[in-house]
């Protein structure tokens, strides 16, 4: 086990949101207080945040819910200070054996606890930061944006010329990816409400289709891949509006039910992919340094961009949760820790 490296004690604490216990209100749970700043071990890069963002991921941490996923988050009461994971910001200190980066460095990435003015992660979580984005856009990319090119490139392997169908087009992953299919070359129809339909089509989605006035799977259309991110429609209905050869990839789609949340339906596919011509399953996206390089790549050649709804400062992270929640944003929603202000804590 790796010694911890010390900060000086007189600069060793932070603004930092806290959780002490679950529940789906976030202005009941989350509040901003002084803590330490994290140690890190001789192979952890201690990262000065500048923003972070806020995800539905967010939401499951806090309220710990469905209850599948509190064998890693706590199974009374939360493990972790708060529930971020989302980072931007400088290299503050790198442990003794952290050759990849140095101190000054600004970067990208995931981190536990991240909504604080410091976190602590490795180095195989963070990349350069690409040098075109502020870091609050740069803050929006790492989760959202590796678990659509996860699931469009690795999962649906999506090819130049396929018809590809994307529900939850104007959330957080789904606006990386309909921008990520349309890089690959395949024509994609976005789901989406009415007020996001425009956002969507900007972002390079062919045709766009209005879930609040028409069923998206009713039509003749035959798709090669479903990414279903924000969708709860049953297999069925799905399978029946892909090719004979096509790819069910489920991100998202959720219900009520307090253990499983929907994440049955991704089971179900799963057990039945074997069975039939189609591929039909879910995945855990990887958080790792590769696929953030990958994006780079992407963002600094013009073809990827974030799209950032709206930014709250740290102290309001509460209300950026219940922005989201609300369904109200189109993209992501950021929080930022400009370098010359600090965050006064409310307890």
């Amino acid at each position: 086990m790796s010694e911890p490296i010390a900060t000086s004690s007189a600069t060793n604490m932070m603004a930092a949101v806290v959780q002490e216990r679950y529940g789906a209100e976030p202005e009941a749970v989350l509040r901003t207080a002084r803590l330490p700043r994290p140690s890190i071990g001789r192979a952890e890069v201690l990262v000065r945040v500048r923003a972070s963002s806020v995800d539905r991921g967010t939401w499951h941490m806090m309220a710990g819910l469905p209850y599948a996923i509190r064998p890693v988050s706590g199974l009374r009461r939360p493990k972790l200070p708060n529930p971020g994971r989302n980072i931007a910001g400088i290299v503050e200190a790198v442990g003794t054996d952290v050759t990849a980066f140095a101190p000054g460095d600004e970067v990208y990435g995931t981190a536990v606890a991240a909504f604080a003015e410091y976190a602590a992660t490795r180095p195989d979580r963070i990349a350069p930061k690409p040098t075109g984005l502020t870091f609050e856009e740069a803050a929006t990319v790492p989760v959202s944006a590796l678990t659509a090119l996860q699931a469009i490139r690795d999962k649906a392997n999506v090819q130049e010329g396929q018809q590809v169908l994307i529900t939850g087009a104007a959330g957080g992953v789904g606006t990386f990816a309909v921008q990520l299919a349309h890089t690959f070359g395949a024509r994609v129809t976005a789901v989406a409400s009415t007020p996001k339909l425009d956002a969507v089509r900007a972002l390079g989605a062919d045709d766009v289709i209005d879930y609040t006035r028409e069923d998206f799977l009713a039509g003749p259309r035959r798709y090669d891949a479903i990414i279903d991110i924000a969708g709860n429609r049953g297999l069925r209905d799905l399978r029946r509006a892909l090719t004979p050869r096509g790819r069910l990839v489920i991100t998202g789609g959720e219900t009520n039910g307090l253990w499983l949340g929907g994440t049955d339906r991704q089971l179900r596919a799963q057990m039945l992919s074997p069975f039939t011509g189609q591929r039909l399953g879910t995945f855990i996206s990887s958080e790792h340094a590769d696929g953030l390089r990958d994006l780079t790549v992407l963002i600094d050649a013009g073809t990827l961009s974030p799209v950032v709804d709206r930014v709250y400062p740290l102290a309001e992270t509460a209300a950026a949760v219940r922005h989201l929640l609300a369904g109200r944003a189109t993209g992501k929603v950021a929080l930022s820790l400009p370098a010359e202000r600090r965050c006064r804590p409310s307890s």
